[in-house]
């Protein structure tokens, strides 16, 4: 007998540029997202590993108390992520993080109206940069230390949604349908997305810098590789919805298109 797979994740996470990751409570059940935070601690630690978060509540219908708010901040120190502010949003929200003692962040509110068809908000201007690497230039090993994965690919055929994860762990990850704004693919390997990416994906999660992210249609919120990163505003404007490769070289992160 089949067994159906849960893919809903109770928690939305978004990680910005300087390096603070947002993370929206879509459910209030404190158990089941400490141990989410710690499943994304323990897979990939070299980017979750003591992060800093943004607690976002603003999914949720109220504000929770103040005493389940304690409990979600002490199971999420205890899971290795340091929750140092709450996002801007109600009174109610407010009165919270005075009662907690913690400031007030507005810094993702924009990525997720954007991300709900709100009212439609201008692209920042485009950051002069260098012109992309080709694609056949050969990363350098980076982490020596780390085995290749040799189990056999994980192939996952039908729409990530926001909201879902998919987690491929020590093999490959083949995606043949499309990743949404903010889902999320993982894997300890590679991987390949054969429709247009507009969630997150990260490769080489236990650390495996040789691993890399093959995409048909690149539109990502954030890409990483044994826990380094480039978040949207990173990302070349010229290699949106083209076909990319994604790689470390050294300690940078390279993109660039295939054709």
């Amino acid at each position: 007998m089949s067994v159906a797979v849960d893919y809903e994740l109770a928690g939305d996470l978004k990680i910005g540029q300087v390096g603070i990751a947002n993370l929206r409570i879509r459910s209030l059940d404190v158990p089941r997202l400490v141990e989410e935070m710690r499943g994304r601690v323990q897979r990939a630690p070299k980017l979750f590993a003591r992060a800093a978060v943004v607690l976002d509540f603003g999914g949720l219908t109220q504000a929770p108390d103040v005493d389940t708010a304690r409990q979600l901040i002490d199971g999420l120190r205890d899971a290795g992520v340091l929750p140092v502010a709450l996002a801007y949003g109600t009174s109610e929200i407010e009165r919270l993080s005075e009662q907690l003692g913690l400031p007030l962040l507005a810094k993702f509110r924009a990525s997720y109206e954007r991300a709900g068809d709100a009212e439609p908000v201008e692209a920042p201007a485009p950051k002069p940069r260098a012109k992309p690497e080709p694609a056949r230039a050969e990363p350098a090993p980076t982490t020596p230390a780390q085995q290749a994965p040799t189990a056999p690919g994980l192939i996952h055929s039908t729409p990530v949604r926001s909201g879902q994860q998919v987690y491929a762990a020590n093999r490959d990850l083949s995606v043949l349908a499309n990743i949404g704004a903010g889902a999320e693919v993982m894997a300890d390997g590679s991987i390949h997305i054969y429709g247009p990416l507009r969630g997150r994906a990260l490769a080489g999660a236990q650390g495996w810098g040789q691993a890399r992210i093959f995409c048909r249609e690149f539109h990502a919120e954030l890409v990483a590789i044994a826990g380094h990163y480039k978040v949207l505003e990173d990302i070349p404007k010229e290699l949106r919805g083209k076909a990319v490769q994604i790689w470390l070289d050294g300690e940078e992160l390279k993109i660039a298109a295939l054709d």
